[in-house]
């Protein structure tokens, strides 16, 4: 019978793996940079291009080693301890005052963090880029960068039962347009809470951002987001998967602030190569809504993994 030999872990692996995440972090820090000054040039299909380029070299390096977890459940964990780099896109039809159509291209950089043998730090940025139609009479539709948030989620190491993550959300007023953003600078706390049992993962993130400051001329901000989400994983890692965004600004009137969509879709693990791609699409019913938004959605992400070495 042939032995297997186990290798010794390097004694620096820590250290290396702490300078391999820096350096990723930098690789997101310029391709943000990249993004801001394209979609203000060159339009919003150019950014995306080039975003995909960025992603194809920032994933040199990496070397898949999953646990003994499903790919397809870390990729659903929104506070896994991977690094991941979701690229999610949009459509609404229908908006507006023209009943045009609206875009949003949303990257979302996970980055996990190991504190202590006890918690975890997930960070977890998102950074819009936003296509909107005439939204109302005599005010233009606008292409650009929206305002980008910064969630922070502190979590046990050694998840239990419940797996959960709590802690603030920051909003930045980095809108490129008026339109697309608040102009406030708003916080709040967020906690995300979910559960793997059998086939299904399922949970619900949310968060309340409230402006602390900004311009006296601009409305004030108490805006929710509620995400549940389901998924049901199939064989050859296929799933079937609903996570509406639920909205409520509480800042207007009743029959104006909820957005409540309904829906769902499916999804697939893939490989470009060796890196791990989770791609699924989903449609979506806006059962409430305010006036001037779509009466549906669709979304399609595709989910780079970098797995740690």
């Amino acid at each position: 019978m042939k032995q297997t030999t186990k290798v010794a872990t390097p004694p620096r692996f820590e250290e290396n793996a702490k300078f391999e995440t820096e350096k990723s972090l930098n690789k997101i820090e310029t391709v943000v940079t990249s993004i801001q000054t394209v979609v203000r040039h060159h339009g919003f299909r150019t950014a995306y291009g080039i975003l995909l380029m960025a992603l194809g070299a920032f994933s040199q390096g990496f070397v898949p080693a999953w646990s003994q977890e499903s790919e397809a459940k870390q990729a659903q964990n929104p506070i896994a301890r991977l690094i991941s780099v979701p690229l999610e896109n949009d459509f609404s039809p229908n908006t507006g005052v023209s009943k045009e159509d609206s875009y949003v291209l949303q990257m979302k950089p996970v980055v996990p963090f190991n504190l202590s043998k006890d918690w975890n730090l997930i960070t977890r940025t998102i950074i819009p880029i936003i296509q909107t139609p005439d939204p109302a009479p005599g005010i233009d539709g606008a292409s650009g960068l929206g305002d980008i948030s910064l969630s922070l989620f502190l979590s046990p190491a050694k998840a239990g039962p419940i797996i959960w993550g709590a802690g603030p959300i920051v909003s930045f007023p980095t809108a490129s347009d008026d339109i697309l953003g608040t102009k406030k600078l708003s916080v709040g706390p967020t906690v995300v809470a979910l559960r793997s049992q059998g086939q299904w993962l399922y949970g619900t993130l949310v968060y309340n951002a409230f402006s602390v400051a900004g311009p006296s001329d601009r409305p004030d901000v108490n805006q929710m987001l509620m995400q549940p989400f389901a998924n049901y994983n199939l064989r050859h890692k296929w799933y079937l998967t609903s996570s509406p965004y639920v909205t409520a600004n509480w800042v207007k009137s009743r029959n104006q602030r909820w957005t409540v969509p309904i829906g769902g879709g499916g999804g697939r693990i893939v490989h470009l190569g060796k890196l791990p791609v989770n791609i699924y699409a989903q449609l979506f019913r806006n059962v409430e809504r305010p006036n001037g938004t779509s009466s549906w959605s669709a979304r399609l992400q595709a989910q780079f993994l970098f797995p740690k070495k």
